[in-house]
């Protein structure tokens, strides 16, 4: 484990708070306990501090309302979203990594949507979708109520961003 900082609304007043990195817990994909009716299936893995992880519990649960079970299995996943931290370059260059391996899942299963969540999809938006063109969906992470509407795009064909602030 380290520590890192991170911005938040503390630090905007000249403060920083110092968030825990669980090594052990890096990459590791989320799975909740499904709804029978629902039909789609999210595969989301999380990097960064406890607060990600907490991020994409909170992105699941949003997506459940939605029609999203999760899935720990990459290949049977309609939509793939990354929860990403960029406090280290290590950290970047293993979700880029990933990112690889859902577009090479992504080219055997055409439907499948991938996302970038978190603090790197924000400072990498338009690298992301404009220059790289690997990811259907960017999201950053005051953006997550507006997911609905976000994965409702990326359905209709379209690339959909939300990094606000």
């Amino acid at each position: 484990m380290y520590l890192c900082k991170q911005p938040s609304q503390e630090a905007m007043q000249n403060k920083s708070m110092e968030k825990i990195i669980n090594e052990s817990k890096q990459g590791t994909s989320l799975a909740l306990a499904p709804k029978v009716e629902n039909t789609k299936k999210l595969f989301i893995e999380s990097y960064g501090c406890q607060m990600n992880f907490s991020d994409s519990e909170i992105v699941a649960s949003i997506l459940l309302k939605e029609g999203f079970n999760t899935t720990s299995k990459l290949e049977d996943a309609d939509l793939v979203l990354v929860n990403t931290c960029s406090i280290r370059d290590k950290a970047e260059q293993t979700v880029r990594k990933r990112l690889e391996k859902y577009n090479a899942v992504k080219r055997t299963n055409p439907k499948m949507k991938v996302g970038v969540l978190g603090c790197m999809a924000e400072r990498l938006k338009s690298k992301f979708l404009e220059e790289e063109k690997i990811v259907d969906l960017v999201v950053g992470p005051d953006a997550y109520t507006d997911l609905t509407n976000l994965v409702e795009e990326v359905e209709d064909g379209q690339n959909a961003v939300n990094v606000i602030l």
